[in-house]
């Protein structure tokens, strides 16, 4: 159920998104600034998510309903609200009735979980397809791999390396990847997506997360999702339940 932690949430029709023609020529700022112009825009989202989670010998796989207001909550719930996840800026909380436990902190877990430093922005950034670090910030060089423009760093750092691939259709993440040789992190997702209103949101994403030999995988499909529709965040820890540490 921890993989309630990392997720987002109908049209009457949705088409997936797919192919595109590349463009050689384009630069790399060019490409960074298609990429920034046609982020989803929208106020509230619903819907459903299908999550298959995998670490080892422990798998699970459950569907939730999810519910999102933009840059300020993250909210789903499994069925009959046997567990609860709520999610914002400021901190990371979820109970669970089965085991009467709660968990309430900051982002850590969720950054020791997929080995990388992980805040609120990033988490929307990674399952809503846009880069998770800010692409503006650096120069980067760039090439057409596999139909996709990849990016590349300029000036690459010895202990912190990323890699980006940006569809050519709407300049969406087909993959990023952020690594750290030196601790043998590696986090990586891939994105297939969707038409919803006009904004294109994932419909499938699958997070692979590996550390010192550990492999964790989180498999994310987006379903019947619906925008600026009026919701609510209902969340409060029953009374009674123990508070639980996660490391």
């Amino acid at each position: 159920m921890i993989a309630l932690l990392l997720t987002l949430g109908a049209c009457k029709s949705t088409k997936s998104v797919t192919g595109g023609e590349v463009d050689s020529k384009l630069s790399a700022k060019n490409i960074i600034n298609a990429h920034y112009s046609n982020q989803p825009k929208f106020k509230t989202l619903r819907g459903r998510v299908k999550i298959d989670y995998a670490n080892g010998d422990d798998s699970q796989g459950v569907n939730v309903s999810l519910r999102m207001e933009k840059d300020k909550v993250i909210w789903m719930s499994a069925p009959l609200g046997v567990v609860k996840a709520h999610i914002t800026p400021n901190k990371v909380s979820f109970y669970n009735k089965l085991q009467n436990e709660y968990f309430d902190g900051d982002f850590s877990y969720l950054s020791e979980l997929l080995g990388t430093e992980l805040d609120f922005e990033k988490v929307q950034n990674l399952i809503l397809g846009n880069a998770v670090l800010d692409l503006r910030k650096d120069k980067f060089n760039t090439e057409v791999y596999n139909g996709n423009y990849q990016l590349k760093p300029k000036n690459a750092q010895e202990l912190f390396k990323i890699l980006f691939q940006l569809e050519p259709k709407n300049f969406k993440i087909a993959s990023q990847e952020i690594s750290q040789p030196e601790k043998a992190r590696q986090l990586q997702a891939r994105y297939t997506y969707q038409d919803i209103s006009g904004n294109v949101l994932p419909e499938d994403v699958k997070i692979t997360a590996e550390e010192a030999g550990g492999l964790t995988t989180i498999d994310l499909n987006f379903r019947n999702l619906e925008l600026n529709k009026p919701i609510s965040f209902p969340y409060e820890v029953p009374r009674g339940y123990n508070k639980i540490t996660l490391k």
